[in-house]
């Protein structure tokens, strides 16, 4: 995509004759601007409560837009009086609610340019103007007087280096009331308003003198820095291991940070359980599942006997670990089927469903995102929910209807894409489960760990409480896929294969050898918009898939996006903006956030099907049928996604998968992490990168740690039961 060219940096004092777009949520919004010189253009950035009629100093430079021409890019401004008899007019008929044209002209014409000192000063002369008596007065001086608070607020703020997007946050958070919050705890921020997190919150505490060792901000650090744990896999931290993590963050010795711990354990912030710190969250779930788990694994009555007296299906013939699979149902109520891609889980969950449904067993599926469950559906024939709506997430409440107080109501439970399952997750669905019930949970345990907190496949593989299966055939119908066969060849630690089909044949792996990032995004754009589609007759628009290990960087998802977004929607009219990214009808996007009320996902993909100007909305069609209507200022909810993150692919199988893995991606190269990818594509799957990096993945098998204390509460309950 052409580059914005950056032009003059300025001040520049205008006013603001129209608000074309405005995002309440993080103060970003498109104005056109009135220049002192009379000439008028297009305003973007972070302005506090745009209205027309106002004026702002603002800092910024002009810019050259591809699209939309010459622009002005704000990067900071504050109100100011608006000081034109024309301005001042407009500025009261938007700023004053019951403040029509007629009014504000007769206000003006009356006072001129001493309009705003009359409205600042002697607010009661406003009855000298006609038809306005001492109410509507009354009702005039007190809206400009909490206006001209506001602008006095927003000065304070800004004087401590808010941006304007944050101080719309904090007005929105805390109302007129943002002044004294941020005075009286400027860490708290950290916690209240979306986007400040502990740094912000941190620079913004020292301009107001904050000490480098205040109790409120090691307090906040200690939580800060557990949350980033978390964010990283981790369930809890070692007490000396979050110690140096403050210690780090703050600069601190470890005494001072040792006293912020103690702090936020003294208010419930944290926990401390056998040395090691946990959030409320996760030290509920890590502590309390293993009893949910004993419990049903200790169940006598469950549905095993039933599913054992239907007869096999006629001429469906399972190898020997399939038939174990199966099995395994009669004689337990806790069970794990793990394997590979073409080893036949999905047979092996066929023909359970086929048998519960045979003995009138009442069974339910489920996988943790909605293309899991989607292919779930498809593959059993019957209806798979994402674990949130099964177990029905209330978002007015927070909390899910279905519990340890109102359990599911099925006598049997699959659950697909296990790997997935993070301990939150685990916990709320666990507790769900009433025992007597047969859990059948299905993954691969050799693809990455849940992005959330925890390793639980792992934990529960090993805790002695499941029968584990793992599949490892290869059958007839996969044997011939070489993406297969090179995922396989992964996932055991050797190189993938190159294939050479035939002169004038197809095969579906392909490994072009290429390292520099710049050739490489121009040759995965290439491959998208024109050689697979024109080749392999392949939909670019729904059916190939870029899969990066990371966001940033020339193969990255954020520039491969607007690449592909330039390339494949070029002459598209149908567009609007959110911050720096243009979203154009027609366009793939994924969920990035839990929507309960849209009943979308985290990880949903969509295209834009429809975009109304005058509505400020769109549309979204997600997996080919759902429609969902978004306001603009919800754009910050989806992201574009003709390329995404491996993490983010998981659950989910395209017919078409472009892979870049080069060097510059060394911090993330894993065997896992390959292998995921590589498993994510069903009919082609093209691998761009050098030789060395594809080695580094393949060759570091580490998993990386995570602090959990699972596996030991599991074991524990384990050699207490006496099985």
């Amino acid at each position: 995509m052409p580059e914005i060219q950056k032009l003059t940096r300025t001040r520049l004092n205008a006013e603001i004759v129209n608000v074309r777009y405005e995002n309440p949520e993080n103060g970003f919004a498109v104005v056109t601007l009135l220049c002192d010189d009379g000439t008028r253009i297009a305003g973007k950035g972070s302005l506090p409560s745009p209205r027309p009629g106002q004026n702002i100093e603002a800092d910024g430079y002009f810019e050259k837009h591809p699209e939309f021409g010459l622009q002005f890019r704000i990067e900071s401004c504050r109100p100011v009086p608006p000081s034109t008899v024309e301005g001042i007019t407009r500025f009261l008929q938007h700023a004053i609610p019951g403040i029509g044209p007629k009014t504000a002209a007769a206000i003006v014409a009356k006072f001129g340019k001493e309009t705003v000192k009359v409205l600042d000063l002697y607010p009661k002369r406003l009855m000298e103007v006609p038809k306005i008596g001492k109410n509507k007065a009354d009702t005039i001086a007190k809206v400009w007087k909490e206006t001209h608070h506001r602008r006095n607020d927003m000065i304070f703020l800004e004087g401590l280096g808010i941006t304007p997007a944050y101080c719309a946050r904090l007005f929105k958070r805390y109302g007129e009331n943002a002044v004294e919050a941020v005075r009286k705890n400027p860490y708290q921020l950290a916690e209240d308003v979306d986007g400040i997190g502990f740094l912000k919150a941190d620079a913004i505490a020292r301009s107001l003198g904050f000490a480098e060792n205040s109790p409120e901000r090691m307090t906040a650090a200690a939580v800060f820095a557990l949350n980033t744990m978390i964010g990283d896999g981790h369930v809890c931290a070692p007490v000396q291991v979050l110690t140096g993590e403050c210690v780090k963050l703050t600069g601190q010795d470890s005494a001072t940070v040792s006293v912020g711990i103690s702090h936020a354990l003294e208010k419930h912030l944290l926990y401390l359980i056998d040395e090691y710190i946990y959030t409320p969250r996760t030290a509920s779930a890590e502590v309390k599942l293993p009893y949910f788990i004993s419990a049903l694994a200790e169940a006598k009555n469950f549905p095993g006997a039933k599913l054992q007296k239907i007869a096999p299906q006629a001429g469906l013939t399972l190898d020997v670990l399939q038939q174990q699979a199966v099995e395994s149902l009669f004689v337990r109520p806790l069970n794990i089927i793990t394997g590979g891609p073409g080893v036949g889980k999905t047979t092996v969950i066929g023909e359970i469903v086929r048998r519960a449904k045979a003995a009138r067993i009442k069974f339910a599926l489920a996988a943790p995102t909605g293309r899991a469950a989607k292919r779930m559906s498809e593959s059993s024939g019957c209806e798979a929910k994402t674990l949130h709506r099964l177990l029905m997430f209330d978002p007015a409440t927070l909390k899910f209807n279905y519990c340890a107080d109102n359990p599911l109501d099925c006598d049997l439970l699959i659950v697909d894409e296990i790997s997935m399952l993070d301990i939150i997750l685990a916990y709320q669905l666990f507790q769900a489960v009433r025992p007597g019930t047969s859990v059948v949970l299905v993954g691969d345990a050799d693809q990455l760990p849940s992005v959330g907190p925890g390793k639980v496949l792992s934990d529960f593989m090993n805790s002695g409480f499941f029968g584990v299966t793992r599949l490892t055939r290869i059958f007839r119908q996969s044997g011939n896929s070489a993406i297969i066969s090179n995922a396989h060849l992964v996932n055991s630690g050797r190189l993938p294969q190159s294939v050479r089909p035939a002169a004038g044949e197809l095969t579906d792996f392909y490994w072009i050898e290429q390292d520099d990032p710049e050739k490489a995004a121009a040759l995965i754009n290439t491959l998208v918009t024109e050689r697979i589609p024109e080749r392999f007759h392949f939909d670019p628009m729904s059916e190939i898939q870029v899969l990066t290990p990371m966001n940033r960087g020339e193969c990255g998802t954020a520039a491969l996006n607007a690449q592909l977004s330039a390339g494949l929607r070029a002459g598209c009219d149908e567009s609007f903006q959110f911050g720096n990214t243009v979203f154009k009808q027609g366009d793939r996007v994924m969920q990035n956030s839990n929507n309960y009320d849209k009943n979308v996902f985290n990880g949903d993909l969509g295209q834009i099907i429809k975009i109304n100007d005058q509505s400020k909305t769109f549309t979204v069609c997600f997996d080919g049928e759902r429609l969902v209507d978004y306001n603009f200022d919800e754009a910050n909810q989806l992201n574009l996604a003709y390329a995404v993150t491996i993490h983010k692919s998981q659950g989910s199988e395209f017919p078409a998968v472009v892979m870049p893995i080069l060097n510059q991606h060394f911090v993330m190269l894993r065997r896992n992490l390959l292998y995921t990818g590589m498993t994510r594509a069903k009919k082609l799957l093209i691998l761009i990168g050098s030789r060395k990096a594809v080695e580094m993945a393949v060759r570091d098998a580490r998993v990386r740690p995570r602090y959990s204390n699972l596996a030991a509460r599991l074991a524990g309950l384990k050699k207490s039961s006496g099985s």
